[in-house]
Order: structure tokens, then sequence, then C-alpha cells
């Protein structure tokens, strides 16, 4: 079955990083775009970061632009999400999610996306 597997969350301090793992299995993996989503308490869930097929390209919402790096490695078939210079306002359940075809303009978007992963938490608090 697929299956997205978060992990790397955990208790930071501001200005810490932390790097999250996506691990993913029953798909192709070269086939497929992945997004780091994330939902803070009270929150609505936003776009954090996406890479699309075999690292075509990748996106960044605005929130964490300079700050967050995603990429992914084929032969791990794993994506990443670098996070550096966190803030308390990055807290939030980490969630990375897949797509078999999407266009472009409909990346930040969670409704387009058919898997996900349970999520993983990131608490940035001093």
């Amino acid at each position: 079955q697929v299956q997205l597997v978060e992990s790397g969350g955990g208790l930071v301090q501001p200005g810490d990083s932390l790097r999250l793992s996506c691990a993913v299995s029953g798909l192709t993996f070269s086939n497929i775009g992945v997004a780091w989503f994330r939902q803070g308490a009270g929150k609505e869930r936003e776009f954090v970061a996406a890479i699309r097929y075999r690292g075509r390209d990748v996106y960044y919402g605005d929130s964490v632009k300079g700050r967050f790096t995603i990429s992914g490695d084929n032969g791990k078939n794993t994506v990443y999400l670098q996070m550096n210079v966190l803030k308390p306002e990055d807290t939030a359940v980490y969630y990375c999610a897949a797509h078999r075809g999407i266009i472009v303009s409909s990346i930040p978007s969670a409704t387009n996306y058919a898997y996900w992963g349970q999520g993983t938490q990131v608490t940035v608090s001093s």
C-alpha cells in the first residue's frame, strides 16, 4: 500500500534548525510530486514547500522562503525539508503529501494531493 511517513520533528528553540524526512513507499518516486503542509493549533492548513517530479522544480510558501529548503533523494525514496532559523510561528504539525499529476497552479492546494502522511509535530518555543 501507499505510505508516506514523516519523521524528524521535535521541540526546539527559536533560531534552531530541524530536518524533516518523508519516506515514500508504494509509489514510483520519480513519477510523483511531493509537498509539505503544516497546520498549527486553531489554524488552517498551510502550504510550506513542494518538489515536482524528479526535482523538476521547487516551490515555497512566502512565510518560509529563504529559511526552508526542500530536496529529494531518489535512492532512498525520501523527501526532506531542512528548516532553519525556526520561529515560534513555525510550530505546527507538518505533513507530507504526494500526487501523481497536477498542474503547477494547483501545487499549493492541499485538496489536490491524494496521499498523505500522519504528520510530525514541530514545536518552537523558548
